[in-house]
């Protein structure tokens, strides 16, 4: 009897949890869909075709701007940065910054390496399926990345690097079909490709929060869109929205950035949501501003957020090709892809580390000199007022004649450019200087600018095919200087897009010969051989 009762008394404590356990199943169920086989198959094709399409800016950027900023005769030329690394680290330079411009520094390889590239990109973009094709893509922008110095600087270059190497995963090696039958997709690269998106997202949502309280107080669209780097057309009406916009626009951030992100590892219905939302807040963010190709690329790994049934209704009848439906990886990709999946799990422990970091967390930064697995964030801060440094010219030192860029501000009236994915690196890095000169009436990390001086004084045509208009079209200017400015943008009744403040000058006026522009050059590590060569 006590036998009895003791089990009869478990079964009904059994019994009392059978119902919440019940409708626990079926919201799961309801939330993970119907039961059904879900292949990644066209998510693969899409992933793919849009990373190709990326590369393919990324390198067509490289072709027409990497010799006059970094070649022999550019702003920060790659041979004199690779001896000063060779210097820094002897031996294991060649381990420390993994290149293949050590082999050959000279413009010629700059430009074979970024025309390969463009040329390879747009092979993938077109439907080429290859493990090695998206090997040979990440070594040679690695390559570019690595001697890019202060204009590869930003987070999306690691980024790019991080989805690349994890597209190398998702091909096949025995084909280069763009729908390879009988290789599905590896659904461990899946994995990684939503572990990813979740790092950057959170990265950004968490960095945000720690690093300026306009983001916890709502505020930050108010200046976002007149401050961000590179304004868009859509910024202007955008700064001008009712307040309430701004606020539920910083209010959707934090929710696509600190909320969505975890839907990601759920099931089915609700991870299918996360990447609309994630797609769609990407898509908000091509419109608001120029911010290059970042956020054409965080779209790709969102993309492993959807399956095949999914994207079937999406893409053209012909992606819907038939595939075998007993296709297996085999034992040499499932090894390898868990063998990829742990290293990433190791690499990825500094990275967790410094998103918990509430004190020191830091953004863009890679944690290994190949540039797996990286800690990604935007937006720390957002300016209040916008700097801009305004590059004249003259040849009587009276009359000044401005250097226009392709787009960044400068005449008030010329209407800010929409030209993402694009990248403009010289624009970008004279958003930077122009703050440092406002909060240290100085240059000591943008220092290049003393050497874009001397390349305009000499009439230097690489660095004048970075200028949208060269004001002096036949001999160069005998006098250049460079005026600070604050921006704003225009009011509905006032004239023109921006407005402007003269706050100060930055470089007196200066010639080829100048003696104190020689010193600041050799101060800052530059030296005067191009100001001899001019004299």
């Amino acid at each position: 009897m006590t036998g009895s009762g003791i089990t009869g008394s478990g079964m009904t404590g059994s019994g009392r949890f059978e119902p919440m356990r019940d409708w626990g199943h079926t919201v799961w169920r309801w939330l993970d869909g119907p039961p059904r086989a879900h292949g990644y198959w066209r998510t693969r094709f899409v992933i793919l075709r849009s990373l190709g399409a990326v590369y393919a800016v990324a390198f067509a950027t490289a072709v027409f701007q990497l010799v006059p900023l970094v070649g022999e005769h550019g702003l920060l030329p790659v041979s004199t940065f690779l001896e000063r690394v060779e210097d820094l680290h002897g031996p294991s330079a060649y381990r420390e910054l993994p290149t293949l411009f050590w082999i050959d520094p000279s413009d010629s390889m700059l430009m074979a390496v970024s025309l390969g590239g463009l040329a390879l990109s747009i092979a993938v973009t077109l439907g080429l399926t290859h493990a090695a094709a998206m090997f040979v893509l990440w070594v040679l922008y690695m390559s570019i990345v690595h001697v890019g110095q202060r204009w590869y600087a930003f987070g999306w270059e690691s980024q790019l690097l991080e989805t690349g190497f994890l597209a190398v995963f998702l091909c096949p090696l025995t084909t280069l079909r763009p729908f390879p039958r009988t290789h599905p997709p590896p659904i461990v690269v899946i994995w990684l490709m939503r572990w990813l998106v979740f790092r950057i997202m959170i990265g950004a949502g968490l960095i945000k929060l720690r690093g300026d309280p306009c983001w916890a107080a709502l505020t930050c669209l108010d200046t976002f869109f007149e401050t961000q780097p590179i304004p868009s057309p859509a910024s202007w009406f955008l700064h001008h929205a009712p307040a309430w916009m701004h606020r539920g626009g910083v209010l959707f951030n934090h929710f696509a950035e600190l909320v969505v992100p975890w839907l990601l590892f759920g099931p089915r219905r609700p991870r299918i949501f996360a990447g609309v939302v994630l797609v769609a807040f990407q898509g908000m963010l091509i419109l608001s501003g120029n911010l290059s190709f970042l956020n054409w690329l965080t779209i790709v790994p969102c993309l492993a957020a959807f399956d095949d049934e999914f994207l079937q209704r999406f893409v053209p009848r012909a992606w819907r090709t038939q595939r075998d439906p007993e296709a297996k990886p085999t034992w040499a990709v499932r090894m390898t892809t868990w063998a990829l999946a742990a290293a990433i799990a190791w690499m990825s422990i500094p990275v967790v580390k410094n998103i918990l970091d509430v004190e020191g967390q830091v953004m863009n930064r890679s944690f290994d000199p190949l540039h797996l697995v990286n800690t990604y964030g935007a937006f720390g801060s957002v300016g209040r007022t916008r700097p801009e440094l305004i590059i004249e010219g003259s040849n009587d030192g009276n009359h000044w004649e401005a250097y226009e860029f392709p787009c960044k501000p400068g005449d008030p009236e010329r209407r800010p450019c929409l030209i993402t994915p694009y990248h403009y690196r010289l624009d970008w890095l004279l958003w930077f200087a122009a703050l440092e000169a406002e909060r240290r009436h100085s240059l000591e990390r943008e220092a290049w600018v003393l050497r874009l001086v001397v390349k305009l004084l000499q009439g230097d045509p690489g660095t004048l095919r970075l200028v949208a208009q060269p004001p002096f079209s036949r001999d160069p200017p005998v006098w250049i200087r460079v005026r600070l400015f604050q921006y704003r943008f225009a009011d509905a009744e006032e004239d023109g897009w921006w407005t402007r403040r003269e706050v100060g000058t930055l470089i007196r006026p200066v010639s080829i010969d100048d003696p104190d522009l020689a010193a600041a050059l050799r101060r800052h590590g530059f030296g005067q051989a191009e100001a001899a060569r001019a004299r």
